[in-house]
């Protein structure tokens, strides 16, 4: 049951002139329907934020969806952000999971945004969807929805909600105009697609000539023409090969999942006079770096499970062997042994930098707890000294488990978060721990910057990730553990204007991915906006008490779409699993290493820690190569062959048995991946459905040929198989995707 309110609540509208510039406006809204709610739960002062006070809320009547509220614009605005307020401290009816809807219509809305509340007492603002085509939309109605409060079993509760976006007319009504002129021709377009899927010619082309709107892209008018009105099935496949030559389908390729292919790279000796195998040994929490253009890895110093290391290596993707640059880099005036640090790479100037070190207990008192920081020059194979400790000069203090990136445009190092390393008499007083904030450091200069203490808006953690994007100039960080808790949000920073954005990780069936984790190991490509995961020790964060596990998958998000999809899983745990498949695949760990070639998209692990559900190793020595791939445009334009001869030879079946027979055998034949289990059991399948049919009487064949095979009838068939061709075409070019009848419910 719906009911009605009518609670006018404050709304902050920038208002903005044509020239861009913004003064404050307040408008007011009402609150439009709530599908429940108890009246215990509306207080008179819900027009304030008011943090302090409890009952200052507008509280769900029970924890199931559906619920929601529609907030009425006094007027129709582009709803640019929302912010959150909350209670004065951490509360279980608090949104861990929402969506937020916006529309003209409070029946008919779009998606604005998917996210989730931390459970604390500080207000979170959030960007709203509100562009289409590179064209702002205005709603009239926000529908905010909540999917889970922090507490599983209690109800849901909305504290505060003030929106920000733009109400000039002067920019709204042009937007207004826009986005109706928009919603007719998508109409109109959904007529014209409807007319001609149900062979209405002459509603098709009366309304395309009384309204001068095209359906799609020249040439899928030309395809449909060939292939539905003419029957023409060489010219379609012609069509599809030019399409597959002027790389039309790349971005059909360009989302669909990867297949991962892990690779066990084997020491070898190096040379062809040697016998021995030289390389790393076991160990976990150790750092590596890659030279993308010469084709090197570097791997310096990690913990074997008795004693933090200090020796040197490189690896030669070209040659596959490992050489020891040096066996004892403090010795070579470099750092001491040591783990938890972190190092990055310069490769135009060919410098590799580390910064950070992890100090037991039993020598932490014994050492000075001082964050000296290195260069090692690859040209010239020497270490040197930057500082012996950076707190001393605006740089952070001595961290383990932090995050290094460096932006080398700029010639810029970034370092964020690790706990700052304290005497060893602080733990056992069980201080809460201290993490570090957000510094760049500057090269050429020498200088150090804190850019961000730990705080709120960017709450540090430490066994992170953070990455740096060249060309959009954003630091990504997400995941972590921050004390008990284990981080699930997603965070970006721009480096140029410090403008913070947060977010949570959440798929479209609302579960977060990958797993909150921690030492997770993450690349990004550049190139394609792609980051990779690779798990490591993490934490089912929707269960307080759930146990510390070792997951095993590889994640890849798409920032663009803003989407992530696993390639890559395997939950097996036990032991003797791991030892059949040690030259298969790598086992789960953390504390491992995994380093990206952007330019020739491989990945590379090194080492690690099982964990105790796994190899009975206290670290690793293994080495994989990971790469990602996806279906050519010449495995997809063999598919497109495929369907094309499969829905002729389904044609010929119905008039000529015996020719369709010698087509099967010959011209459909040599387009299926017979090596592909499902697509030679349904070649198979179509050979046996021909025979079927000669056994079938005329009335029996009407009756039983939806059985036999999807529609062979010629208009039917080809406008089925038509839809089916569309899909690989980029969206721009085509019709929309949705259908009329779709629209219509009961």
């Amino acid at each position: 049951m719906q009911a009605f309110l009518f609670l006018r609540i404050i709304v902050k509208f920038a208002k903005m002139a044509a020239s861009g510039t913004a003064s404050p406006r307040v408008l007011t809204y009402t609150i439009h329907k709530c599908s429940s709610y108890s009246s215990n739960y509306l207080p008179t002062n819900i027009l304030v934020d008011n943090p302090n006070d409890q009952s200052s809320r507008w509280s769900s009547d029970s924890n199931y969806p559906p619920q929601f509220l529609i907030l009425k614009l006094e007027k129709p605005a582009i709803a640019m952000t929302v912010t959150f307020g909350k209670y004065e401290k951490t509360h279980v009816c608090n949104l861990k999971k929402f969506k937020i809807y916006g529309g003209l219509n409070d029946e008919h809305m779009t998606e604005l945004l998917q996210s989730g509340l931390r459970n604390d007492d500080m207000k979170e603002t959030f960007n709203l969807k509100h562009e289409l085509h590179g064209k702002m939309f205005p709603c009239n109605f926000i529908k905010i929805v909540p999917i889970m409060s922090h507490g599983p079993s209690f109800n849901f509760s909305i504290w505060f909600v003030e929106l920000q976006g733009v109400d000039d007319p002067e920019i709204v009504e042009p937007s207004l105009a826009w986005f109706n002129t928009y919603r007719e021709r998508e109409a109109i377009r959904l007529c014209l697609k409807h007319f001609r899927q149900q062979n209405y010619t002459e509603a098709f082309e009366s309304l395309q000539k009384r309204t001068k709107i095209s359906l799609e892209h020249q040439m899928l008018t030309e395809l449909h023409e060939k292939l539905v009105i003419n029957d023409d099935f060489e010219g379609c496949e012609r069509l599809m090969e030019e399409a597959a030559n002027n790389s039309v389908f790349c971005q059909y390729i360009s989302q669909l999942d990867y297949k991962p292919k892990w690779t066990a790279i084997m020491p070898l000796p190096q040379n062809e006079h040697s016998t021995s195998c030289p390389h790393p040994g076991m160990r976990g929490g150790h750092q590596m770096a890659i030279d993308m253009e010469s084709q090197v890895i570097y791997l310096i110093g990690g913990w074997d499970g008795i004693m933090d290391l200090s020796d040197f290596w490189s690896f030669s993707v070209e040659s596959g062997h490992w050489s020891c640059l040096s066996s004892n880099t403090e010795e070579d005036g470099g750092p001491s042994a040591r783990s938890c640090h972190k190092m990055c790479l310069d490769g135009r100037k060919k410098l590799i930098y580390t910064l950070g070190r992890y100090l037991d207990s039993r020598t932490r008192n014994a050492t000075p707890l001082k964050n000296d920081f290195y260069v090692y020059d690859i040209t010239s194979n020497q270490w040197t000294l930057i500082s012996e400790d950076t707190s001393t000069e605006g740089g952070p203090s001595l961290i383990f488990d932090h995050q290094m990136c460096i932006d080398v445009e700029k010639s810029t190092i970034y370092v964020f978060g690790g706990r700052i390393l304290t005497s060893a008499g602080s733990d056992e007083r069980g201080q809460e721990p201290v993490f570090s904030g957000l510094f760049s450091y500057h090269c050429p200069t020498n200088t150090w910057t804190n850019l961000k203490d730990d705080c709120p808006e960017l709450p540090s953690r430490n066994g992170h990730s953070m990455l740096f994007h060249t060309s959009k100039r954003l630091l990504y960080i997400f995941a972590g553990q921050r004390g008990k808790e284990f981080l699930s949000d997603f965070i970006t920073y721009n480096v140029d204007t410090q403008e913070i954005t947060k977010s949570l990780v959440i798929d479209s069936n609302n579960q977060a991915v990958p797993a909150a984790g921690f030492t997770q190991r993450a690349t990004i490509d550049p190139d394609l906006n792609e980051i990779h995961v690779l798990s490591g020790l993490s934490k089912d964060k929707d269960k307080e008490k759930s146990e510390e596990t070792v997951r095993h998958s590889f994640w890849v998000q798409d920032l663009e779409r803003k989407t992530w999809s696993c390639v890559y899983k395997n939950e097996n745990m036990g032991h003797h699993y791991w030892t059949k498949m040690q030259n298969v695949e790598p086992c789960p760990r953390f504390a491992h290493q995994l380093v990206f070639d952007h330019i020739h998209k491989i990945h590379y692990l090194f080492g690690g820690n099982p964990g105790k559900f796994s190899l009975q190793k206290r670290r690793l020595d293994d080495f994989w190569s990971l790469k990602l791939s996806r279906p050519s445009p010449d495995y997809l334009l063999r598919r497109c062959r495929y369907l094309i001869r499969k829905q002729r030879f389904r044609e010929l079946a119905t008039r000529d048995p015996f020719e369709a027979l010698r087509y099967l055998q010959n011209e459909l034949s040599q387009t299926v991946a017979h090596d592909d289990p499902e697509e030679s059991k349904e070649f198979r399948l179509l050979a046996s459905n021909l025979f079927a049919r000669q056994q079938l009487t005329e009335e029996q064949m009407i009756t039983d040929s939806e059985s036999l095979s999807p529609p062979s009838d010629g208009f039917a068939g080809r406008t089925q198989l038509f839809d089916t061709l569309v899909a690989f075409f980029p969206e721009h070019m085509t019709q929309p995707r949705e259908n009329l009848v779709d629209l219509i419910t009961f």
